[in-house]
């Protein structure tokens, strides 16, 4: 009786050491990607079968954001797990990174295998500020090059940055895409014109090309055996490259498609409604880990919500999210960025324009917080409506997209879920732009924004690290169509 025990004794903690075995991760990430451009959110024109698939099995959030609308900062406040006003340089793209403590590191220092293939964290100089390598981990050209340096049992996070679907699209993506451009809605912030669609299938097609990533990463984990222990999160970093999409606090800017699926582990088939970021990510990754979470880390860890089996909202205090824009590219005289704050909840949005007297998208003619920033490669949504905003049909797009902005929106997202009608002036809603910009400011306060408190730092005056776009130089097209000069100067 005794051997039977021992033996039994013996079973259960082998299996109890096998349960232990700390996961693998995944990520898989596009590039300027919004949330509803997936068939798994609703969307029925494009088509990404193998994201879908991933959906079913996983854990789908319908409310995640990134930090900022802007590739760099979103992805400094990812890896450090803080919103990017506590970053320094680190809430501007093309800066350095700072001296933070990123999961990365503490889980490569734990015993993890850790590496990155694509962009990382970008665009930027890290080792402006002593790091060695990209601060999202060591990089490798591919998966098996990266896979063949893991020790035998050791645990590791790769983290797959696409090139999709940042533009420049490839060229008449939209013939190969296989879409019905009828079938398109276009949003009512933009025209809809042939031109229009066209850019947007051509953005579809990079987007069904990312799918075909998707499946090709989850294949080779698969043909190495470590699926099953491998947590897998589709994300993207921030919204897509339109006019106000990408580096505006708009939902077509901030808000971000995330999956993550470890069927054996977190019931799948489920759609959260719970206010959750890129930043949370850092607690999370660090608590599977066994590793300690920094106090400076101002986001929370998904574990109850991925190991909980309901749906819907699961925390109830995840009912808002902040969100903030320094500077993104250098696209106003002086390198003057458009600061800004908002903060999310189900029923409204809020942005506060600190600095309303500048031009959001960039000065004029070139716009150049709307991508193609100098307009040197084709940007098809952007260029047809600078060609003719003097027209009275295309005027209201021009001014959603370029025309300066109040020192504060508001959107009641019930009625405007597209963020069209700007609010904060009406004496309705008096009450809640005062909730709000309340609830804002004190979450401001209490994680020590320099714009609300006594914290000293100057965004505008941080070094830019591409000197190329300090001197933009439009397309030849761009020159002809839109009377533009061959060079312009934006550092006098």
């Amino acid at each position: 009786m005794g051997l039977v025990f021992q033996l039994i004794s013996c079973e259960k903690e082998t299996k109890k050491r096998k349960n232990s075995k700390k996961p693998n991760i995944l990520i898989l990430m596009s590039d300027n990607h919004s949330w509803n451009h997936l068939g798994a959110y609703g969307n029925e024109v494009l088509k990404t079968p193998n994201i879908d698939a991933v959906a079913n099995k996983g854990v789908q959030f319908e409310n995640a954001y990134c930090a900022s609308p802007s590739c760099s900062p979103a992805r400094a406040a990812m890896l450090t797990g803080q919103d990017v006003w506590r970053l320094g340089e680190g809430a501007n793209l093309w800066a350095s990174f700072p001296k933070e403590k990123v999961y990365t590191k503490l889980m490569s220092e734990a015993g993890y295998h850790v590496g990155i293939e694509g962009k990382g964290w970008g665009p930027g100089n890290a080792s402006e500020n002593g790091w060695e390598y990209n601060p999202g981990g060591e990089r490798y050209d591919s998966f098996e090059e990266f896979y063949n340096e893991i020790e035998k049992g050791q645990p590791w996070m790769y983290w797959y940055s696409s090139r999709d679907p940042h533009r420049p699209f490839r060229r008449n993506g939209w013939k190969k895409s296989g879409l019905d451009l009828s079938k398109i809605k276009v949003p009512s912030y933009l025209p809809d014109s042939e031109e229009v669609r066209k850019d947007i299938a051509d953005y579809y097609n990079e987007i069904q090309l990312f799918d075909k990533e998707v499946a090709s990463y989850l294949a080779l984990v698969g043909e190495m055996g470590e699926l099953e222990n491998t947590i897998v999160i589709i994300c993207s970093d921030n919204g897509w490259q339109m006019p106000r999409g990408l580096a505006n606090l708009y939902d077509a800017g901030t808000k971000i498609p995330l999956i993550i699926s470890w069927p054996k582990h977190y019931k799948g088939g489920r759609e959260i409604t719970d206010f959750v970021s890129l930043n949370d990510f850092a607690p999370t990754f660090l608590e599977l880990a066994g590793i300690k979470v920094p106090e400076e880390m101002t986001a929370k860890s998904l574990l109850p919500i991925l190991t909980s089996n309901d749906e819907g909202r699961i925390e109830e205090e995840r009912d808002f999210f902040v969100m903030a824009r320094e500077r993104h590219a250098f696209v106003r005289k002086n390198g003057l960025g458009y600061p800004g704050r908002a903060i999310r909840t189900d029923d409204y949005l809020y942005i506060r324009n600190y600095e309303s007297d500048r031009w959001p998208a960039g000065d004029p003619p070139l716009y150049g917080d709307v991508d193609a920033h100098m307009l040197q490669y084709p940007c098809a949504t952007k260029f047809y409506i600078l060609e003719h905003q003097n027209k009275d049909e295309i005027k209201p797009y021009f001014d959603l997209a370029f025309s300066k902005r109040p020192y504060e929106e508001l959107f009641d997202l019930k009625n405007d879920p597209e963020q069209i009608n700007n609010v904060a002036g009406n004496p309705k809603y008096a009450k809640i732009k005062e909730e709000l910009s309340n609830k804002l400011t004190d979450y401001l306060v209490k994680t020590g924004d320099p714009r609300e408190t006594d914290v000293n730092f100057d965004w505008d005056n941080v070094q830019y690290f591409m000197e190329g776009d300090k001197y933009p130089k439009p397309s030849l097209k761009a020159i002809e169509v839109l009377g533009l000069k061959e060079e312009y100067d934006y550092t006098d």
